[in-house]
Order: C-alpha cells, then structure tokens, then sequence
C-alpha cells in the first residue's frame, strides 16, 4: 500500500500477494533469524498454472505463508509448475526443491551454479568454507575460527539440497504468452542469472540488484576468481540492456534499473578510493582485515567490530575483493604469502 505521494505506507517484508505487473504477483517470504527478513518470490501467471521467479528458504513457515498469499488470488502451491531460481543461496533455492518434492514443480538453476551446488551436497555443513579460506588470507584468522565454530553448528539440511530439473543457459523462456530472457549476470555468484521481460518492462533481479543495499560478492563455495570484477561487467552489461522496472529478491520494486546500477557502480567507484586512501595513509603493507577496520560500514556507517561476525566476514571478504581488482587493475601492490598484503603504489 502505498500514500497519494508514491511513498510504501508499509514494509516490503510484510506478508500478501502483492500485484506489481498484470498477472504478476510479489510475495514475501519470511526467513527466520536473518538479517534480510524475508525473500520476494514472484508468482506468474501462466496458461498452465504459476510460474515462480525464485523460490524461497526452506524453513516451516514458508509453505504455510506461500499457501496463504496464493489463496488470494485462487491459486494454490499445486499450481506451481516451474520454479526459476536466480542462484543457489538456500533462501532462493531450497524451498523450490521442497515444491517439487511436493507437488511436482520443476526447478532451473543457472548452469555455472553446477560446481557450488556439486561442492555444498558433497561437503554437507553450512560452514562457508570459501569464505573462511579467504578471511585467512585477509589477516582476519580469529574471525575465521569463530565463524567455523558459528556455523558449524547448525544442522545441516539434506533435503534442501538436490540437482535442478534442468541447467538454465543464455535464451528464452516460453512461459506461454509471456517470454522471459535468461541473462546470466556473474558476481554474487557464479552462476547468478537475472530474467527480463521485455514487453512487460520487468526485470527479475535476485540479488544481482537490490534496490537499498549493495550485494555480498563471491559468497559461495569454490574459488573466488575476481568476483568483484564479473559483478561489475555484470553491472554494466545490464546498462547495455533496455531499461525496465527493478523486481528484487529484497525490498519493494523500483521504477528502473538502469538507475539503480548507476547507484552501485558510484558505490564501488567510492569503494576503490576509500580503500586506496586507507593505504596510502598506513604507509606500510596492511592486510584486507586491517583495511576493513578503518572503512565505515552499512548505511549508519558503523565500524567493523560494532557488526556481528557474520556481517563482519562478509564486510572483511568485500574489501579483500575489492584490493584484488585494485591490484588487477596496477592500483595496488601485492605480495602472495599464506596473508595477502597490500600497498599503495
């Protein structure tokens, strides 16, 4: 609901079936004990039934609260046939997988997620391995051993993990009226893939563009290989695309994309300087930690140590990431030992 100004007179978290297109409904999901609070999954009208953008986090409320939004509009989670899931973090993938184990949807994922979703069904913890790896490298070694000790224990979910029905490429989706264009945008994953709709002026953007906060970068399993630098070109690749309305995995949706990326490529561009300046001033080598520690972070600008562990790895990984384009790009200089240190040249 929104005033006569244009202004939300309530939460993007709370709970309905949300119209934000014909035939297009927005339906928050909430997630227990998470920052973010909620997932939008967005609900399609089909010939066939529903089509969702994303599917949610496998935790007890979800279908319950699914249910309930789709009964608003007659539908029910039976009607879900297909599930097109934007990347592989467990609040976008693993209730798709609860949907089709009960009512028979088909699940796709983006076909660089393959190496991620092979790793976490193999090593079955919730511990980020690829981010401890790189908090050692960053000089952050307590922070590290403390997130192990976190997430370790916490119960490992089997079922919420399985193979997608199909890999999903660059192309079309058929929807049966509607046509959805696959984009793969590499960044905060590997395999992260937005879906735009022409005709109707949307854009599905996960967690690639969020229209109040800046995405993690490279939070995933496996090597990080520059993330930072393909979320970027992923970024611009989008300003090359025709404009259209943002619908995010998180927040209410935005009149246009084009600006918001213009937003968070001005944030980075900010990033890179603030780094560089940090360096300068030390004088001597320092690590990402060290970095990290001396840059404001979240919109209250807070320092590193009033976040809590997990924002503060991700707040350490960031910086990490941005130092190492800044070295692929001959603005800083690097020494390769077990921790990374980084000058200002």
């Amino acid at each position: 609901m929104t005033t006569t100004s244009g202004v939300p007179t309530s939460a993007w978290t709370d709970p309905g079936c949300f119209e934000v297109a014909p035939g297009v409904h927005r339906i928050p999901l909430t997630m227990p004990n998470d920052g973010l609070r909620a997932i939008n999954v967005y609900a399609i009208e089909t010939p066939r039934g529903l089509a969702l953008i994303d599917g949610g986090w496998r935790v007890p409320s979800a279908l319950r609260e699914l249910t309930v939004a789709l009964a608003t509009i007659r539908y029910s989670p039976a009607d879900i046939h297909d599930v097109y899931v934007t990347h592989i973090h467990r609040d976008h993938y693993t209730f798709a997988v609860e949907l089709r184990r009960l009512f028979g949807s088909r699940v796709h994922l983006g076909q660089h997620e393959q190496p991620g979703l092979h790793e976490v069904m193999a090593i079955r913890t919730n511990v980020p391995v690829g981010s401890i790896r790189e908090l050692e490298r960053a000089g952050a070694p307590a922070l590290a051993s403390d997130m192990i000790d976190l997430t370790a224990a916490e119960p490992f979910d089997d079922e919420a993990w399985e193979l997608p029905d199909s890999w999903l490429d660059a192309g079309t989706i058929d929807l049966g009226g509607r046509q959805l264009e696959v984009v793969p945008t590499p960044g905060h994953t590997k395999g992260h893939v937005v879906f735009q709709d022409r005709v109707n002026g949307l854009l599905f953007t996960g967690d690639h563009v969020l229209p109040t906060i800046t995405p993690s970068i490279g939070f995933e399993l496996g090597a990080r290989e520059l993330p930072l630098q393909h979320y970027l070109a992923s970024l611009r690749l989008l300003l090359t695309r025709p404009d259209g309305r943002l619908m995010p995995a998180h927040g209410f949706p935005t009149d246009s994309v084009h600006e918001r990326v213009e937003q968070l490529l001005g944030h980075h561009a900010e990033r890179f300087e603030q780094a560089e300046r940090v360096l300068g001033s030390l004088g001597t080598p320092a690590t990402a930690h060290e970095v990290a520690r001396r840059l404001l972070w979240t919109r209250r600008e807070r320092r590193l140590a009033e976040l809590d562990p997990f924002n503060q790895m991700m707040a350490v990984c960031e910086t990490l990431a941005h130092l190492d384009v800044m070295v692929e790009d001959g603005r800083v200089h690097a020494t390769s030992t077990p921790v990374a240190m980084f000058s200002a040249r």
